[in-house]
């Protein structure tokens, strides 16, 4: 997984903000430095696609400038990535080839292009054979799902790694599945279930790259009073 380092992934902690910069209770003077925050991160990720959606909604403000610069730099980069990948396709190994199919997944995940992502994941998929590998995938289709409340993704996402598991799994991928799908369950609703499966990865948590550790329990507490005769000690 990309960034391994207990942090949690920008494009969450992005979609974190943007939602706090819509949110009409939080105060003015918070939104202006959230603004300049969401700002820095779409310039600095190249987030074209997703700067102009928020320029038509008035949420940034539009500098064609700006926005030329980021579309020439993407154009750069995915002609490294291509080349690359052709390079690796002519002279190396499937490893070598899945690597350089699985940088470019990542590209378009850090520039905001879900569709363009989403495609690319799915090559990757194509030419990848361990279980590991292939669910790790399920996390980043997973992450672009909560990136963009696609409740549909997210559900579909969450099924196809309990398939994946039917044939086996690590037991650290299985129990950050729990959160993802905890996650998932509390945005629908189903407290319930949301608090049984976080309560199932307390011991175990590692899945910072979508929140910390006591962002975590700050959203269990909340539920835990659904699970009977249990609770947080």
């Amino acid at each position: 997984m990309e960034a391994q380092d207990g942090t949690q992934q920008q494009h969450i902690a992005l979609a974190h903000k943007l939602f706090l910069l819509t949110h009409p209770d939080v105060d003015d003077i918070e939104k202006v430095r959230l603004r300049d925050e969401v700002l820095d991160a779409v310039k600095t990720r190249d987030m074209a696609s997703l700067y102009e959606s928020l320029a038509v909604a008035s949420v940034l403000e539009m500098d064609t400038a700006v926005l030329d610069r980021m579309r020439k730099r993407i154009e750069d980069e995915l002609k490294t990535l291509d080349d690359k990948i052709a390079d690796a396709e002519e002279n190396l190994g499937e490893s070598e080839v899945r690597e350089a199919h699985l940088a470019k997944s990542l590209f378009f995940i850090r520039i905001g292009d879900k569709e363009k992502a989403l495609e690319q994941l799915k090559t990757t998929e194509e030419k990848t054979v361990a279980a590991g590998q292939k669910m790790d995938l399920v996390f980043y289709t997973l992450q672009l799902g909560f990136f963009y409340m696609d409740f549909d993704l997210i559900s579909k996402s969450i099924d196809k790694a309990k398939n994946l598991f039917e044939g086996g799994g690590d037991w650290e991928r299985k129990n950050r599945l729990k959160v993802y799908e905890g996650l998932y369950c509390m945005s629908t609703r189903n407290f319930k279930k949301a608090a049984s499966l976080f309560l199932d990865s307390i011991s175990t948590f590692t899945t910072d790259e979508i929140f910390s550790y006591d962002t975590f329990i700050f959203l269990y507490r909340p539920y835990k009073h659904y699970i009977v005769g249990q609770s947080l000690t």
